[in-house]
């Protein structure tokens, strides 16, 4: 459940993460400070997408401690990650849009399914939100009928809109050529330092560490370290 709240939006001591039986990454510790942006690096199959889901509630912590947004995870269950979610905005690299409606009734789905039912404040949630990732004008277009890079705007929008304390990024440039991959890093930052999110990027894409530099977190050998930024 809910605890009081902390300067540290995302804390792990002594936490090891399993994928069913399998003990994926052991003994995990790190902070991560209201406001900070943070890169998690690691080959595939070391446990980013693990620990990841083990943020945002999709595995159930089973041994150590862990808060985010406030809660703590050793006491979720299914009734109470929906309320941890909310807290969160989370970004797939495969955009997981709903293809059959446009884009500002993505954005309303989402309202509507956290609980925000007044016309008027969905419009004006939309509108915020629209604005924030720069598609103010494209809200009536379906989601195939944008760019790639845009319909990525529409998923940072869809993550962002119940301004959540922070963003989970699961590689969000992974389809992305590389100037389209810097225009939705320059919106990640963006966001950022305007309005202090909180934002924890898993990425396999070494550029990016060195053109927009971040604190590291690295999956390696079953373990989490912090690497050095790079200078």
């Amino acid at each position: 459940m809910e605890t009081q709240g902390s300067t540290n939006d995302i804390q792990f001591t002594g936490v090891s993460i399993y994928q069913g039986k399998t003990l994926v990454l052991s003994d995990v510790s790190f902070n991560i400070p209201h406001g900070e942006f943070i890169y998690l690096i690691g080959k595939t199959g070391t446990g980013k997408s693990s620990l990841l889901k083990t943020i945002y509630g999709d595995l159930s912590l089973r041994s150590g401690q862990a808060s985010v947004a406030g809660f703590d995870l050793s006491k979720m269950n299914w009734k109470t990650v929906p309320f941890l979610r909310r807290k969160l905005g989370i970004i797939f690299q495969d955009f997981q849009l709903l293809m059959d409606r446009t884009v500002e009734d993505n954005l309303e789905f989402v309202l509507r399914a956290t609980g925000t039912q007044d016309k008027s404040l969905i419009k004006l949630k939309i509108d915020e939100a629209l604005k924030r990732v720069g598609l103010q004008s494209k809200g009536f277009k379906m989601p195939y009928e944008l760019s790639g890079g845009e319909q990525q705007r529409v998923v940072i929008a869809r993550a962002i809109i119940n301004d959540p304390v922070a963003i989970i990024a699961d590689e969000p440039t992974g389809n992305l050529d590389p100037e389209t991959s810097d225009d939705i890093m320059q919106l990640l930052r963006y966001l950022n330092a305007t309005y202090h999110t909180t934002i924890l990027m898993a990425t396999h894409n070494y550029t990016i560490l060195e053109k927009f530099l971040g604190r590291i977190l690295k999956t390696t050998n079953g373990k989490l370290i912090t690497e050095q930024v790079p200078a």
